[in-house]
């Protein structure tokens, strides 16, 4: 007799929340369906799934390469916001008298409206791909700075007298101690990052492109055409999930440690 086929904890959990996402999105696209069908709502208005997945049935090279497009965009600018937000955290940490003079111009940044940023940036870099990039890492790079900086600052009081027991200088209390304690702050602030890079990469792309999910929900909604908006949104929703997921994985390789399931 063939034993029963016995999942680890780990994994019957992923599948258990697989299921459960599954089951609710097919219960809100049945709601929806039902919905538009039963208020007989005008597909100019709110179109149902069922014409949403037709328009994409129809075009889906169309919807792949322009999702390309916005990735491309997405992981550059996601990129260069880390980067910048890695670099702006650490110089802090090893300068802490520059932490609010820092913390100011950044909350300056950040609370700057994209919308009015990313017109400026078309007309002053043109329609290519580096107001896109420029876009999305104004819109990411806060968020890593925060966190990578408070995972930074994190080392206990008794930890960093050891180093300095040691003789450790500034520097190699950042690359042994400071660093390692700031790398479940990374991957927390590139969990939320990830998604947030297509979206400024869609919003750069409503100012002006040529491709790019941005680019067809901008074309369908200036002819009311909501299916391929709809579409391009479902095929966009798709991407974040799947950023979010890779972003996720990388986290368990990368910090294997703190994702020892118990026997």
């Amino acid at each position: 007799m063939t034993p029963p086929l016995v999942f680890p904890r780990s994994t019957r959990g992923r599948l258990s929340g697989i299921a459960v996402a599954v089951l609710l999105t097919a219960a809100f696209l049945g709601l929806w369906e039902l919905t538009v069908r039963w208020r007989h709502i005008p597909v100019y208005l709110l179109p149902a799934p069922s014409r949403v997945l037709q328009a994409l049935a129809a075009q889906p090279g169309y919807y792949l390469s322009a999702s390309a497009v916005t990735l491309g965009e997405a992981a550059a600018g996601l990129l260069l916001g880390t980067g910048v937000g890695v670099a702006i955290a650490v110089l802090v940490s090893l300068r802490p008298q520059l932490e609010r003079g820092v913390m100011t111009v950044a909350i300056l940044v950040k609370s700057t409206p994209l919308a009015a940023i990313a017109p400026l940036l078309t007309i002053w870099l043109g329609f290519g791909v580096l107001p896109k990039v420029i876009i999305t890492a104004l819109l990411t790079f806060f968020v890593v700075l925060v966190n990578v900086l408070v995972g930074l600052q994190s080392a206990e009081q008794e930890m960093l007298d050891l180093m300095r027991a040691y003789r450790a200088t500034p520097w190699q209390v950042l690359v042994h101690l400071r660093a390692w304690l700031a790398l479940p702050y990374l991957f927390a602030a590139l969990r939320v990052a990830a998604p947030l890079a297509l979206v400024g990469a869609v919003i750069a792309e409503w100012t002006g492109a040529s491709s790019g999910l941005g680019r067809i929900m901008w074309l369908a909604y200036s002819n009311l055409n909501l299916p391929p908006m709809f579409a391009a949104i479902f095929v966009l929703s798709l991407c974040g999930m799947a950023a979010y997921g890779l972003t996720a994985s990388v986290e368990r390789r990368a910090l294997h440690w703190r994702h020892v399931e118990p026997l």
